[in-house]
């Protein structure tokens, strides 16, 4: 059969564009981006297993959902916030990123979050504690999901003045998160009939070395030790106060930002009977049990997730329901209008149950105050947590009439 060089001119043509048109008719997919700490202070506590619980909560979401794609990247915003905001209008330009989770360090979330609502993006905050982002810095764009240092005021400091603990000295990682936390535990002390006695701020993250802060903690006569950090930071703190003795007669710690994986590092040996407070913990019921069970063999070093990594699953989840409900075509086009979404549609998954984001973004979870337990008090792997106190997801966040934020309309 002869073929004409005009029907073979056609044909070569309309190959071409099939793969074009395919590509137009198939539906578009969401992608995200995890930025976190892959390699400093707060890399335990977010990082790898962070990305591994944004990437459950994918899995999971595509497995009921065969025909919406979703692709997960990641990076290392080196604790810097140009690097954080450098990374995120390089995904939002180059990349695709439709949203941004996690960001630990407050500072590097908030640069995040100037860059997430000039591009009318979604940012899903698990890492970061700053209650600035649902307050004077919100943004229709962006859902602080896990925690705020209003809450760690809250239920720890709280928890620790009605225990005795009326005088305070802190320590403090100089920089957005340290300060904010150090000032809602304040508001706390001093609600409770408490008092402050001093402070010292180091630099961060350049500080491995707390001895001279801690010695200087201790001469202040302080009941309590409040450290205003987190991570490795922590850390070093209950380690090097154990090593000068620091921790004697009536001068007790308070770790005012610690997580599960901050108590394996450190031992129950060494942490035992310290309080402390998180919105998530893998041994609390039978759907916390599921989710751990779920996503564990997945997770880095066989670590258990914390409530940071375990509340980038939570968001994420919630965030491919709405996307899914509107069309991953309209999810792309609108950030602020999947926020509002999401604001609007009830949330559930294994991590918190049945909880509700009010209208500043701030998903109203509870806070547990936790009891780390002796050696002798655990019944087998990271069964480290003794409950102590539970406070509401409606009171432990920060009021909204103190928050000054220009979404909530008077």
């Amino acid at each position: 059969m002869m073929i004409s060089r005009r029907s073979l001119i056609g044909s070569a043509a309309l190959a071409a564009t099939l793969p074009r048109a395919a590509a137009r008719a198939a539906a578009p997919g969401i992608k995200l981006g995890v930025l976190t700490d892959m390699s400093g202070t707060y890399s335990a506590e977010t990082g790898k297993g962070s990305l591994t619980c944004t990437q459950q909560a994918v899995s999971e979401f595509m497995a009921a959902h065969p025909g919406f794609a979703v692709e997960v990247i990641s990076a290392d915003h080196q604790n810097k916030p140009d690097v954080g905001a450098t990374l995120a209008r390089q995904w939002f330009d180059r990349d695709g990123v439709d949203v941004i989770v996690d960001v630990p360090t407050s500072s590097v979330a908030l640069a995040v979050n100037t860059v997430v609502k000039e591009k009318n993006k979604v940012f899903l905050v698990s890492g970061a504690a700053t209650p600035d982002l649902t307050g004077k810095q919100c943004s229709p764009n962006t859902l602080h999901w896990t925690y705020d240092t209003y809450m760690l005021g809250r239920s720890t400091g709280e928890a620790m003045v009605k225990s005795g603990g009326d005088t305070w000295y802190f320590i403090t990682a100089d920089y957005v998160f340290g300060h904010d936390l150090q000032d809602s535990t304040t508001l706390f002390i001093k609600q409770g009939g408490g008092k402050v006695l001093g402070a010292s701020a180091y630099p961060f993250p350049a500080t491995t070395d707390f001895s001279s802060y801690l010695v200087r903690a201790k001469a202040s006569g302080a009941k309590v030790i409040g450290l205003a950090n987190a991570g490795t930071d922590t850390q070093n703190c209950v380690k090097q106060a154990h090593e000068f003795d620091i921790v004697s007669g009536q001068t007790r710690l308070a770790a005012l930002l610690m997580v599960i994986t901050d108590v394996h590092a450190l031992t129950l040996q060494a942490s035992h009977g310290l309080v402390l407070t998180e919105s998530f913990y893998w041994d609390l019921n039978d759907r916390t049990r599921a989710f751990t069970k779920r996503v564990l063999a997945k997770m880095p070093n066989g670590f258990y997730p914390n409530m940071i990594q375990a509340g980038c699953y939570s968001a994420t989840l919630h965030y491919l329901k709405a996307a899914a409900a509107m069309g991953a075509a309209a999810a792309k086009a609108s950030g602020a209008a999947v926020v509002e979404r999401m604001k609007k549609m009830p949330v559930e998954d294994d991590v918190f149950g049945a909880t509700t984001i009010r209208d500043d973004g701030r998903h109203l979870v509870p806070a547990y105050l936790f009891q780390v337990k002796t050696p002798a008090e655990s019944k087998g792997p990271w069964d480290y947590y003794t409950l102590v106190a539970t406070t509401s997801g409606a009171e432990a966040a920060p009021p909204v009439a103190s928050e000054h934020c220009a979404l909530i309309k008077s």
